[in-house]
């Protein structure tokens, strides 16, 4: 009974268990890892792609995918960044726009991220397109769309730089002083994360959600609009990746029409090592927050180390198989 209990145990927590085991093995090669400032820092690197993860969360969730987050977060990025520059820089991307009200930029960027992701939705649930080849397919649009953006005249494809301050500070800027300060970026990451979990627990989208990643069919016959949740679940995680472009902008100080490329299969990834099934109808804010900080982790802890970004590549790939395997094993004894 007691070995039952165990491999409940060990089961119901893997991913916690894998993220300790992770922590311990590195500190225990390199000590100097256990301290407040790598801590800091690899929150503040988890902080963007916990909300990229989130928006991945959603689709996942019913049993969808989304492509299209990185090029999004791509996009936001640029719209905030290209707004936001400081009077005096040699090559403003609107050389004649006066300084506007910090938000305008902001929202315009995370509007932008909506509209991708109602579009998803409506190509999903209306035109009844896979969601692999409707979220492959608007990925190369916005990709397309923000390169044609970045190289009008007269920025031609430079990066966008001179970033104002108060818009870096979002991304740089903290409360407290010292090693112990609190940037916002994580936050803001985190209020968030709350927020998403009340919609994924307390909400009748929630519920709802849930049912139809389930059981699309059974969700349809029970009276759920499926058509209405799924275009309202793609339109919150496009601004989802609005915001986490806004962040990353703000955080490194400038944007390429490059930025966040890749982005989203590290976002599901870490939601699939998370515990959000790849079938539908299962996963969890905590559980989505440990897989990204997993992948943190990884990136950081292996580069802390030393170990070639090659052999981090085949790390990750094989957790990811793993954690895909797992997931499958579990799915196909339920049947």
């Amino acid at each position: 009974m007691n070995v039952k209990k165990a491999q409940s145990f060990v089961t119901q927590n893997a991913i916690y268990i894998v993220l300790v085991l992770l922590i311990m093995s590195i500190a225990i090669y390199e000590p100097a890892f256990m301290s407040v400032n790598t801590l800091r820092d690899i929150m503040i690197q988890s902080s963007t792609r916990i909300i990229i993860a989130l928006g991945v969360a959603f689709i996942l969730i019913t049993a969808g995918t989304d492509l299209s987050a990185g090029r999004v977060v791509g996009f936001t990025a640029v719209i905030s960044a290209s707004m936001l520059q400081i009077p005096d820089y040699s090559r403003r991307f609107f050389p004649d726009l006066p300084q506007v009200w910090l938000i305008l930029p902001i929202v315009l960027a995370i509007l932008a991220g909506l509209i991708c992701g109602l579009i998803n939705g409506i190509i999903v649930s209306k035109l009844n397109v896979p969601p692999f080849i409707a979220t492959l397919g608007t990925m190369v649009i916005v990709y397309g769309v923000n390169s044609l953006y970045f190289d009008m005249d007269p920025n031609q494809s430079q990066p966008i730089g001179g970033l104002r301050p108060d818009f870096t500070n979002i991304g740089s800027g903290f409360i407290g002083s010292g090693q112990y300060s609190i940037p916002y970026i994580v936050i803001i990451a985190l209020v968030v994360a709350a927020i998403v979990w009340v919609v994924f627990n307390k909400t009748k989208l929630g519920k709802n959600m849930y049912a139809i990643g389930g059981n699309i069919q059974a969700a349809k016959v029970s009276g759920i609009d499926v058509s209405k949740n799924l275009i309202y679940i793609y339109a919150i995680a496009g601004s989802l990746y609005g915001l986490a472009g806004v962040l990353e902008a703000a955080r490194t100080g400038g944007a390429t029409n490059n930025y966040g490329n890749m982005y989203e299969l590290d976002a599901i990834a870490a939601c699939v090592v998370g515990g959000v099934s790849t079938t539908g109808g299962i996963g969890t804010v905590p559980g989505v927050l440990v897989g990204v900080i997993i992948f943190t982790l990884i990136n950081y802890g292996l580069t802390f180390i030393g170990i070639s970004p090659y052999y981090q590549l085949i790390i990750k790939g094989l957790i990811i198989i793993a954690a895909v395997a797992f997931d499958m094993r579990k799915y196909s004894s339920k049947k």
